[in-house]
């Protein structure tokens, strides 16, 4: 049985979760707990490896402010400001259904949300990490015109992580999207100036930038697939590894 002495490749991590992965299957909009409980059950098998872990969450699944700002109907500022406040509830339905299935989760949130959310803090975030609590991180960065793309590599700086692994549908990264183009080509690795040079779909350019100028890797993988979260922690070939 593996157990916490097993050496694991990465110890703490940043899991970068779109909004997305909350949804149910064919649906567009709304929190589906069933997928919150199937995202819990992968983050629980790397808890169980020792490994530290601090999530991530974006908006899209309730609000994605660049389509409404470009309709003209809002300015891009206030439409990203409501975007962070829809990870917030998204962190919040998450934290919910980890504290319900026995694991330690804690929220913090970029912005002032007081009784909803700690403030984040570094210090804290990285004791409670120590401590074996998972954080859960909402409100983007706090600022507009930055995603939680972003968000997540400026938390894996702040905090120390020794990798961010993004979790998505695909199994890692292609030369184009495989769905609209049959000979795709699948990536086992990728270099962060590939990932820029190409404009491959990994993390917005700043993102991809901040990870490559302080060498951070990230890897793109599957996480609806069982047991993927913890065979990537263990530095099992899964996905695709954007590297420096």
């Amino acid at each position: 049985m593996t157990g916490k002495g097993e050496s694991m490749k990465y110890r703490r991590i940043i899991l970068k979760l779109s909004g997305e992965a909350l949804l149910s299957p064919g649906v567009e909009k709304g929190i589906s707990l069933d997928a919150a409980a199937k995202l819990v059950s992968e983050v629980r098998s790397a808890i169980d490896l020792g490994v530290e872990i601090g999530i991530v969450i974006g908006g899209g699944n309730i609000f994605r402010g660049a389509p409404i700002a470009k309709e003209g109907g809002i300015c891009q500022a206030q439409a990203d400001r409501m975007g962070m406040l829809a990870t917030v509830i998204n962190g919040l339905a998450l934290q919910e259904v980890m504290i319900g299935s026995g694991l330690d989760a804690v929220l913090m949130s970029s912005l002032a949300i007081e009784g909803v959310a700690h403030s984040f803090d570094r210090r804290s975030a990285i004791r409670d990490m120590k401590e074996g609590r998972v954080l859960i991180f909402c409100g983007g960065t706090g600022s507009p015109f930055f995603s939680t793309d972003t968000a997540a590599s400026l938390r894996a700086l702040e905090v120390g992580a020794e990798a961010i692994l993004k979790g998505t549908k695909v199994d890692g990264v292609y030369s184009a999207d495989p769905k609209n183009d049959p000979s795709a080509k699948r990536f086992d690795s990728v270099s962060f100036i590939d990932v820029l040079k190409n404009q491959l779909k990994v993390m917005d350019s700043t993102a991809v930038s901040m990870c490559m100028d302080h060498n951070i890797p990230i890897i793109v993988f599957d996480i609806f697939k069982s047991g993927n979260l913890a065979k990537v922690v263990k530095g099992e070939k899964i996905g695709t590894v954007v590297y420096g």
